[in-house]
This record gives C-alpha cells, structure tokens and sequence, in this order.
C-alpha cells in the first residue's frame, strides 16, 4: 500500500494532501497502540483543522514497524470491529518510521529538527525504568544503566530524551512537548521525575532546565487494541483490496483525556474527540482501577481456566460475574467525577470486554504484571479499605497474579512468565508454598508501603492462593461466586 488510489468506497481515506503538511510530532513507541490512538487523532486534527503535525514514528528496538510502514509510505489500514460491524480507515499521519537501532541518525535528526515541537511516548509502563519507592530512575534497570554509561548513545527513551533536550539548548532550540501515554497515574509528573533525575546523574546541568522549561501534560489513554494476526491483514486485504503488513484492528470505542499544558502548540485532537482538562488524575484513577484493574483479574485467572482471549472469559458466566464484582469494587474506591456514572461506565467496559470481533489474547495482558499491578490493583486497597469496602476482589486479583508467577501446571499448560522482573519473581516462587511467596512479594520494593503493611489484605491474599495452587482455577471460580 503506497498509496490510496482504487480503494472501495467503502473505506475511508485520508481527506487531505499529506505532503502539504509538515511533520511537528515524533512518537517513541511505535507499536499497535499508537497506530489505533494517538496517530488516529491526529490523522482527523490534520482532516479538520491542518497545521504541519504530521508524526515521525521511532520504535527503540525492533525494526519491524518501520520495515512494514517505510514501504507503504507511512500508510495502514486501521480496522474498528465492534458489534455493529468492522470498518476500515486509512491512516496518513504517519510520515516515516524508523528504528533508533537501525536509523539512529535520522531519529536524531527529528529530534533536534525546529519543526518538532511534541515528542509522544507509549513504551509501556516497563520501559521508563521507574524506581516507584524513589520516584526517579532505577539505576539497575537495563536501559537506564547503560545510557548512565554512555548518555550519547542513549538507547532507552528516557535517557534519549535527556540527551535531545540537552542538543536542542546547545542549539538555541526550544524544548519540545513531552507527552506520555502510558498507563502510568500522573504520567506526566512522573517522566519530568525520571528526566530530572536522571539528568542530575548524566548531565547536571540540564536538570533545572528540564523541570524549569519542559512541558509534561499528563495524559489517560483508552482503546483495547490487541496485536495484529494474520487474521488482522487478511481481513484489511479483503476491505481495502490491498495487502497491507502494517493493519491493525481494535474497537470502535476510544478516550483520550489530556492536560492543556503544551507550550510550543499542539494539534486540534478535539477534532478526533479528545477531552482536554485542567487535572487528569480524577479519570486515570477510573480507568487504571476499573477497567486496567479489571483487565488484569481476568487475564490471570481467565489463562489460568483455559479461556484464551477476553471475549471466551466474558462468555463464561462465573468469570462475568466476577468481573461485574471487580468493576463495582474499584468504583467504590473512586471519589465522584462530575458528568461521569461509575456504575454505567462499569456496564461499558463490561459491553466493551464481550466484543466478539477482538482477540485480545489473555496472555498478552498478563504480562508485565509487576508494573501493572501497584497502579491497578494495590493502589485501590488503601481507599477501599478507608471506605469499609469490600477489599476481597483486590485479594483475589492479587492472588490470582501470584499464581501466575508460580508457572504451576497443575491445571494448565506450561508457560513463561512474561516481566521485566522475571528472573527474581521466579526465584520469590520458587517452591509453590503460598505464605512463602506471598512474602517474598510483599517485601518487594514495587508494593507501596501501606499495602505492604496491610496484614489482614494479606492474609486474605494467602488462603486465596492456597486455593488457586491446590485446586483447578475453574473451580476456585466456582466456589469464589458461589
């Protein structure tokens, strides 16, 4: 696909002259999230209002997604499928996509050009490097410690952007935007953190620069898009009559709630639908808890039951039901948002995890789960237990991720275990005994203090996990709704 000429009509086109509009976005992370979000907003910004924002997309390590774009001119077919049908888009945002391994010069360049004015990230929460105890860099994580070395040569976003802040004031350049969108609360704060600290051990003198001069909108993202299938590029060469090695598919449903903090300017997203506030927080606490929260207990012990993607769990009417118990606990942890219904939002989310068109495989979201859980699931605990809530979903959920981490085949399939803490997650499951691993995870530095602290969420946590390391997880289901 290099061009858009013969389509059906079917599908729908970019509406405007990409080439009369110049580049003032790059995005770190160019992956299936950013092509179904980020670049779908500014793909109906550059439709309805113009202005030179088209994106340079970089992903860090696999030459993949430039490989399947740069020949396609930066063109791919975005598929909705929802219950009302599929729909395919063509999207033209993208004006090249490079890899920093492989095209490190040309990545450089974008980042240094005037014309950028906003750098945007989804690297997943995984990819900062994030101390949470500290709130800076962690400096044994991979990334952050070898860009500590050599901070030239910067492979890892955080450490590539210090150094791209630190050359554009050498050349008298504004700073850029940064704009994180991953699911991390008060995202923006935190990467400023990361910047500056990491600054402070790298380049000193760019560290007040950075928090005095930098903007760092926070951000909360929303479309469940799993991973393209040979299904995914079957189905956009039958819409499209194309083949097409960079499609994507998701739902028809999308949300992006932004801070209105951007100070060298910022593309017309309102035209794509984007909200923009003064505090995003109140929404990223919705969406992290409910829907991410919820995500996580399903995927866990949805794999653990043998159900391979959310839909399958969503058919089973126990784990439905669970899921409802989920998303009605995190509600009650949240403080009122004007204009927003918890309890309709809930009965969204729920519609939204049946789509039947979506195979959002159980294992994907179960990765990474030591990143994913303070903010999903132990930030809920304090509030639910300050509020007399019922904390025992929470214990379930984290039950459940515990018996993920102890690769028991008991009741399932072998499987790896799939974290950027892998190694020592493996070693605190070592033995399968569940007070033992319960723990060994309790003392680790990613779980907040006061959860880590909460005997009686604990003990609950360990006669759940007794039960889910002796029993088959259909039937600790069974009896968790019975």
């Amino acid at each position: 696909m290099t061009s858009t000429e013969g389509m059906p009509d079917t599908v729908r086109l970019p509406d405007y002259q990409r080439d009369n509009h110049g580049v003032g976005i790059v995005h770190i992370g160019l992956g299936a999230f950013h092509k179904a979000h980020q670049a779908v907003y500014t793909d109906s910004a550059l439709s309805q209002t113009g202005g030179d924002w088209r994106i340079i997309g970089v992903s860090l390590r696999s030459a993949a997604p430039s490989e399947e774009l740069q020949p396609q001119n930066g063109l791919y077919t975005l598929i909705e499928r929802d219950a009302s049908g599929s729909r395919a888009r063509v999207i033209g945002a993208i004006a090249a996509a490079y890899c920093l391994k492989t095209d490190r010069e040309a990545v450089e360049a974008a980042l240094l050009a005037a014309e950028t004015r906003i750098v945007s990230i989804t690297v997943t929460e995984k990819g900062y490097g994030l101390n949470r105890a500290t709130g800076g860099v962690d400096p044994t994580h991979p990334a952050i410690a070898q860009d500590l070395k050599r901070p030239s040569e910067a492979q890892g976003v955080v450490g590539l952007l210090v150094w791209a802040l630190g050359q554009r004031r050498a050349l008298g350049r504004a700073p850029f935007t940064v704009l994180c969108c991953d699911n991390l609360p008060e995202n923006g704060r935190i990467l400023r953190g990361l910047l500056v600290d990491f600054a402070r051990r790298a380049a000193p003198d760019l560290a007040d620069h950075i928090a005095r001069d930098v903007a760092f909108p926070s951000t909360m993202v929303d479309r469940i898009t799993p991973a393209a299938t040979q299904e995914t590029l079957d189905l956009a060469e039958h819409m499209t009559g194309y083949r097409d090695k960079a499609a994507i598919e998701t739902e028809g449903f999308h949300q992006w709630v932004i801070e209105d903090h951007f100070s060298t300017g910022r593309p017309k997203w309102e035209a794509g639908g984007a909200v923009f506030v003064s505090d995003v927080r109140p929404y990223e606490n919705m969406k992290l808890r409910m829907l991410n929260g919820a995500h996580s207990m399903l995927a866990y012990v949805g794999f653990a039951a043998g159900h391979q993607y959310v839909r399958d769990v969503m058919a089973d009417p126990d784990l439905s039901r669970l899921v409802a118990r989920h998303l009605s606990a995190a509600a009650a942890t949240l403080a009122p948002l004007p204009g927003v219904d918890f309890g309709a939002y809930a009965n969204q989310l729920a519609e939204r995890f049946c789509n039947p068109h979506l195979a959002h495989a159980t294992f994907q979201i179960a990765m990474d789960g030591s990143e994913k859980m303070p903010q999903r699931i132990f930030s809920a605990v304090p509030d639910a237990g300050a509020n007399a809530g019922d904390i025992r979903a929470f214990a379930f959920a984290t039950a459940a991720w515990l018996r993920h981490l102890s690769l028991s085949t008991h009741d399932c399939a072998p499987y790896e275990l799939r974290d950027p803490r892998a190694a020592d997650l493996r070693a605190m499951a070592q033995g399968q005994h569940a007070p033992d691993l319960v723990q060994a995870v309790r003392a680790a530095s990613f779980v907040p203090r006061d959860v880590a602290q909460d005997a009686a969420f604990w003990d609950l946590v360990t006669t759940l996990l007794q039960e889910m390391l002796t029993r088959p997880m259909a039937e600790v289901i069974s009896r968790e709704v019975a």
